[in-house]
């Protein structure tokens, strides 16, 4: 009804040009037990903090703290996406994640250096995944709550090298494609 969220967030969606086509900076998150998305393929991001200026300012904290790189020296803004509303364990959180759009040189020597909340870092051909190359379906599963068995979705997702891109990632992502295409 209106309402902002509780909380708000922010991603930096980071791309550049490979070899067959544009590709887009991910990153695999560590296990942790207070993190809903734990062990999840996400972009770089987080909430925003009382000492960010605006969202912008949290995806550039975010994305140095998780992997190591400074956006404000090493990219250029290309524009700002709708936010999305969170979801995690199979409901909406009261939050919002607003995806930002970087663009870097190819022959850029990005020192990427995931922090602790970053098992890794990747980059994900989105031609590919436009094309339909990388389609599959994700079976999410949980606990519904006492003896009320157990609750099961399917759900869209990507499968690229071993690693399952679905939910919020895999919907920022679509959007992104919506809006830029996947050349």
């Amino acid at each position: 009804t209106g309402e902002p969220p509780a909380r708000r967030a922010a991603v930096a969606a980071v791309l550049r040009r490979g070899a067959a086509g544009h590709e887009v900076l991910l990153m695999t998150r560590a296990l942790h037990e207070r993190d809903p998305w734990s062990g999840q393929v996400s972009l770089p991001g987080g909430t925003r903090e009382p000492h960010d200026a605006d969202l912008l300012a949290t995806a550039l904290r975010e994305t140095r703290e998780e992997l190591g790189l400074d956006l404000g020296l090493s990219a250029r803004l290309i524009t700002q996406l709708s936010p999305v509303t969170a979801v995690a364990r199979g409901g909406p959180l009261p939050m919002d994640i607003t995806p930002f759009v970087f663009g870097v040189e190819p022959s850029s020597a990005l020192s990427l250096r995931p922090g602790p909340e970053a098992a890794e870092a990747f980059w994900f051909p989105l031609a590919a995944a436009a094309c339909g190359d990388l389609d599959g379906e994700h079976v999410w599963t949980a606990a519904a709550g006492a003896g009320a068995g157990t609750l099961r979705r399917v759900l869209p997702c990507w499968n690229f090298e071993g690693r399952v891109i679905w939910g919020l990632t895999h919907r920022m992502l679509r959007d992104l494609l919506a809006v830029a295409g996947g050349s």
